[in-house]
């Protein structure tokens, strides 16, 4: 009955608090019709929220909760005392990747033997369609140089958790989702420099050598550590499997970064250096923290993966905030034309990501699993290297636009074919039932 109650109640201060947003705009107020339209986001957020179905709807309302924040007082989003907030973007990555590197178990990777048709079809359309379509609309739209490189830069990095959850309640293929996110995620420090280069060379200054560097700073190494850290948890640490799956491509990189810097300059040679103490932090501090935390978490296991998506979604509204409040002035003499690219990104995604897997003979759940992983961008990463770039307010504002529009567009297209069964769609696919129990719960985690 309270939520019944509740749940009118906000339903009732809806219309009524954008009614008076548009009254005090209209009269110049436009502080106090600020704080009221922010209001009204964090409302129709609760509102979601009591829903069962709409409280997949919950975070990309509180992404434009923070979207409005950052748009009418951005101010207070910039600094944090006197350290610049832009300086937080890399850690807080680095935290959401570790909480992703603890929802991937060895069975994800299998999924490129038991599925390679799959993964080689959604790989190869994930760094092939978007960073294309990123480079044509940022020329068709005759956006600045910095702004279209943005487009392109959401092009070219791999697909992100959000797309996980997207198929879990889309009733897709999880299991392939999940592989096509850790081969992404994994090919990203080679793919994304390389396209970056290539499609948006002539638009901004890009050093392919500072951003694979980044990535395996961002993304690689959190990740990782990670999928350590859940390994030892299980008891798991000393399996041949993982050390095949960890240790032998690790040392491949290592081998891959003195080969550079042999080769290369200074830069070269330091980065080099550094990883010769940063790699014993990430890879060997979380086995030792999940011994420390393994009697807790013995019990609390449920507890541990809701406070991971917790800790994962307010990051990522943090990231969305600041990045938006650095490129206000920008964002206001481009905004709806960035949201048009954008969503004409993103939908470009799911139709070509469809009807090509269609084409190649995919079932319809893996064809949607597909849609959905080339749609769907890391777009925390992709803010995360244009900040390394120290270009946040320009080629960081597409990332920015993108993640919002994707969360809400992915919800939308998740819960139409959820109710949606096509002719070969099986109901306890196997392509699922071999992951059923443990995928679902860590995409219902994230």
């Amino acid at each position: 009955m309270k939520k019944e109650s509740c749940t009118r109640a906000v339903s009732w201060s809806l219309p009524l608090t954008l009614i008076l947003f548009v009254i005090l705009t209209c009269l110049g107020q436009y502080i106090a019709g600020g704080v009221l339209l922010i209001a009204f986001w964090l409302a129709l957020a609760l509102r979601t929220r009591l829903g069962e179905f709409s409280k997949n709807f919950t975070f990309p309302v509180l992404v434009f909760a923070c979207l409005t924040a950052s748009m009418y007082f951005p101010s207070p989003f910039l600094k944090v005392g006197s350290l610049s907030s832009m300086a937080l973007i890399t850690p807080i990555l680095q935290v959401i990747m570790f909480g992703m590197g603890t929802q991937l178990t060895l069975n994800d990777f299998y999924g490129v033997v038991r599925q390679p048709k799959g993964v080689l079809i959604g790989s190869s359309l994930q760094f092939l369609v978007m960073p294309i379509s990123g480079f044509t609309l940022g020329k068709l739209f005759g956006f600045p140089d910095e702004i279209a490189a943005g487009l392109v830069l959401i092009g070219s990095v791999p697909g992100g958790i959000a797309s996980n959850v997207m198929n879990f309640i889309a009733r897709a293929n999880v299991a392939l989702s999940i592989t096509l996110t850790a081969i992404s995620t994994l090919l990203a420090p080679f793919a994304t420099p390389v396209l970056m280069k290539f499609y948006a060379g002539q638009m901004v200054e890009v050093n392919m050598f500072a951003m694979m560097t980044s990535i395996m700073d961002i993304v690689i190494f959190p990740v990782v550590a990670g999928f350590l850290f859940q390994a030892a948890k299980e008891s798991k640490l000393f399996s041949r499997r993982i050390a095949g799956m960890v240790f032998i491509p690790l040392v491949a990189v290592l081998a891959i970064y003195a080969i550079l810097a042999l080769v290369g300059g200074p830069e070269q040679l330091a980065v080099t250096r550094r990883l010769i103490w940063i790699v014993p932090l990430f890879f060997f501090a979380p086995l030792l923290l999940a011994k420390l935390l393994s009697a807790w978490l013995k019990h609390h296991e449920k507890q541990f993966e809701s406070m991971i998506g917790v800790v994962s979604m307010l990051g990522l509204l943090i990231i969305i905030t600041v990045i938006n409040a650095s490129g206000r002035d920008s964002m206001l003499e481009i905004g709806i034309l960035l949201m048009v690219a954008c969503m004409c990104h993103i939908l470009i995604g799911y139709i070509i990501g469809y009807n090509v897997a269609r084409l190649l003979g995919m079932d319809r759940q893996s064809c949607r699993t597909i849609s959905i992983e080339v749609g769907l961008q890391n777009g925390g990463l992709a803010s995360g290297l244009a900040v390394a770039m120290g270009k946040a307010a320009t080629v960081g504002l597409a990332p920015g636009v993108f993640g919002p529009l994707m969360n809400i567009s992915g919800s939308c297209l998740a819960g139409w074919w959820r109710n949606r069964r096509g002719d070969d769609d099986k109901p306890e696919s196997e392509n699922n039932v071999t992951e059923s129990d443990d995928s679902n719960e860590r995409s219902q985690a994230i």
